[in-house]
């Protein structure tokens, strides 16, 4: 399940690069910064970006999740911050739907 949301991510991220004219999201890794100090994406891309994930998990998974709740945005620490803990909390809102 890991594998398949990180290319969730991945495309999302790709679909990203050019309209956002960024080199780095064209070729996304476990570490790619997404939001936040050093992040690749500004508050109006992160939500585009978002909208996007929660569609295509839907397609994927065939399951409705919400990433940009109250637990997200409150967190401490974000799940946006990088690929690496937005697979982890993709997977586990996957896991808490199931």
């Amino acid at each position: 399940m890991q594998t398949q949301i990180q290319d969730v991510i991945f495309q999302a991220l790709k679909n990203l690069s050019d309209e956002l004219e960024n080199e780095e999201l064209a070729h996304p890794t476990i570490e790619t910064k997404i939001y936040g100090s050093e992040g690749n994406l500004d508050s109006l891309a992160l939500v585009s970006f978002i909208t996007d994930i929660e569609e295509m998990i839907e397609k994927q998974f065939e399951i409705n999740i919400t990433l940009a709740d109250e637990k997200a945005m409150s967190s401490r620490n974000s799940p946006f911050k990088d690929v690496k803990t937005l697979t982890q909390y993709i997977q586990d809102l996957l896991q808490e739907n199931q």
